[in-house]
């Protein structure tokens, strides 16, 4: 068997919003929010300084996008019944998802849809994301290569 060795570049990033899981059978079909935590393993070639990526660009690229999208905002799925009456009392604090808003859902949707457009061009790519929804509980996606 032959070893397969990669490089990566890790970085973490707090926010709090809030969600709901439509059809959860316990107490997370409630509206709550977290003090979520987002890990994010990106791999690449080295650049000649010997980085996969800056840790800077990483914040600028993915962090940023978080503060300007999801910190302090309400995620909920498009087909959740509540949405609408959300929408009505407060569009602007709302992102609205094509996915009902779990943590794995989050960090799949990260990976496959936010982060290749947030790092084009910069030579990476994010291969796993941690969600931490609080100390004890999180979730992650990675692609497998």
């Amino acid at each position: 068997m032959e070893n397969k060795s990669i490089i990566t570049a890790e970085r973490y990033h707090d926010i709090s919003c809030g969600h709901r899981v439509h059809g959860h059978e316990s107490k997370c079909k409630y509206l709550h929010g977290h003090n979520y935590r987002f890990h994010f393993t990106i791999i690449g070639d080295l650049d000649s300084i010997g980085r996969v990526i800056d840790f800077g660009v990483i914040k600028s690229k993915l962090c940023v996008w978080l503060e300007d999208n999801y910190d302090h905002k309400f995620l909920i799925w498009k087909n959740d019944p509540l949405m609408i009456s959300l929408n009505q009392i407060s569009p602007e604090s709302l992102y609205i998802c094509e996915f009902n808003p779990t943590a794995e859902n989050i960090a799949k949707h990260f990976t496959e849809n936010i982060a290749p457009m947030q790092l084009e061009g910069t030579g990476t790519e994010l291969i796993k994301c941690t969600i931490e929804e609080t100390r004890k509980c999180k979730a992650s996606y990675e692609i497998k290569y």
